[in-house]
C-alpha cells in the first residue's frame, strides 16, 4: 500500500509502499479516504524537538482520518465491512483508575494513532474495535476526516455552559474557527475571535463571528466596546498557545468568568493571578476528547445543523502531499485534507 512514512529519526517523510495492516482478533482494517493535516503531523514532519522526544521512527503518522471497513478481527462485533467510519486516535489501556471510572480520555497509559502506532497516512490503517465512531451514510468524507479536531473543538466548547454567554475565543485556526460556530450553535450571545493573520480573521468573519480582532493592531477592549458589552467576557477558550494571549484575556472577563484552555504553550505564562482570585475565575484545562461523550455531542450537533465545513480550505491528492504540508504550515488557510481514494 502507498504510505506517507517516517522512515528514519529527522526532518521529512517519504511516499513509499508499505505492507498492509492486517487486523487481529479485536481490530478493524478500513480503507482510508481522506485524511486532515493537524499541528502534530506538522510537528513529525520537521522532527522539531517535541517530535524527537515523542516519537519512535519508523512510522506512519496521520490521526485525522474517514473511510470504509474493509475486513473485521474475529471477535469484533459491532462493526460490518462498507461502513464509513472514522477513529478516534486515542488508544487506551482500559485498567487504570481514569479508564475505570470512564475518564478515558485521561489515560495515562494512552497510546496515540500516528504518534506512537501506525497512523491514516497510508491506504489502509487497523485500529481496535473500540476506536471506530460509525458515521451515517451521507456524510461528506471530507468532514468525517476532521471529526477528531472537531471534537477538540467540541470538547472546549462544552466546558462551561453557552447558552446567552458572552465568547472570547484567542486563536483563529482551524480548531478555534470551528469552536465559534459551535458557540454560536449552542446559543453564545457574542462571539469574538482574535488572531494576527488576515486570511484566518477574513475566514473567521466569513463564518459568523461577531468580531474577528487583528491583536497585532487593536486589542480585544475595543471589541467590547463595538459590541456594548458593559461586564466582560462571560467563557473564553485560550486554542493559541501563545503567551501574550491568556493576560489579556484575564484582562477583559467578567466576574465569575470561565476560561477553557486547549492552546499548549511553549514557554511559561505570567498571569495576573490576583485578578483569577478576585474575580472568581475558573482556568481549564482541555486535552482531546472526551471519549465517547464528545462524540455523540458532536454527531447530534452536526445532524442537528452545525456547519463546520467551510474551515476546509485546501484539499489535495495524495501525490501533492507535499504541497499539502506547505499549506497547511503557511499557516494562512483552515483545515487541509489529503484525497486517498
Amino acid at each position: 500500500m502507498k504510505a506517507l512514512f517516517k522512515e528514519t529519526a529527522g526532518p521529512g517523510l517519504t511516499l513509499v509502499e508499505r505492507p498492509e495492516p492486517s487486523p487481529g482478533p479485536g481490530d478493524v482494517k478500513i480503507k482510508v479516504l481522506r485524511t486532515g493535516i493537524c499541528g502534530t503531523d506538522l510537528h513529525i514532519e520537521s522532527w522539531d524537538a517535541w517530535a524527537e522526544g515523542a516519537v519512535n521512527a519508523p512510522l506512519i503518522p496521520g490521526h485525522e482520518f474517514s473511510g470504509r471497513v474493509v475486513e473485521i478481527g474475529e471477535d469484533v462485533t459491532t462493526v460490518s465491512v462498507g461502513e464509513l467510519v472514522s477513529g478516534e486516535g486515542h488508544v487506551v489501556c482500559g485498567h487504570c483508575r481514569n479508564c475505570r471510572a470512564g475518564r478515558r480520555h485521561m489515560c495515562k497509559n494512552t497510546s496515540s494513532l500516528g504518534v506512537n502506532r501506525d497512523g491514516a497516512f497510508a491506504e489502509f490503517v487497523v485500529i481496535p474495535e473500540d476506536n471506530v465512531w460509525q458515521h451515517q451514510e451521507g456524510i461528506d468524507p471530507d468532514l468525517a476526516a476532521i471529526f477528531d479536531p472537531l471534537g477538540n473543538a467540541v470538547h472546549t466548547a462544552l466546558s462551561f455552559p453557552l447558552v446567552g454567554e458572552d465568547v472570547l475565543i484567542t486563536g483563529a485556526g482551524p480548531i478555534g474557527l470551528m469552536a465559534a460556530k459551535v458557540a454560536r450553535h449552542i446559543g453564545a450571545r457574542f462571539v469574538v475571535i482574535t488572531d494576527v493573520n488576515p486570511d484566518r480573521l477574513e475566514l473567521a468573519r466569513s463564518m459568523g463571528v461577531d468580531v474577528a480582532v487583528d491583536v497585532s493592531r487593536t486589542r480585544v477592549a475595543e471589541a467590547q466596546k463595538q459590541l456594548g458589552m458593559q461586564e466582560g467576557f462571560d467563557v473564553a477558550f485560550e486554542m493559541s498557545g501563545h503567551p501574550t494571549a491568556l493576560p489579556e484575556v484575564l484582562d477583559n472577563l467578567a466576574h465569575g468568568a470561565r476560561v477553557a484552555m486547549l492552546g499548549l504553550p511553549t514557554t511559561s505564562i505570567d498571569i495576573n493571578w490576583a485578578k483569577v482570585v478576585s474575580h472568581m475565575i475558573t482556568i481549564k484545562g482541555i486535552y482531546g476528547r472526551e471519549m465517547f461523550e464528545t462524540w455523540y455531542a458532536m454527531t447530534a450537533m452536526v445532524s442537528t445543523g452545525l456547519d463546520v465545513s467551510a474551515v476546509i480550505t485546501d484539499r489535495f491528492p495524495v501525490s501533492e502531499w507535499q504541497q499539502a504540508f506547505a499549506t497547511a504550515r503557511a499557516g494562512n488557510s483552515g483545515k487541509v485534507v489529503i484525497d486517498w481514494s
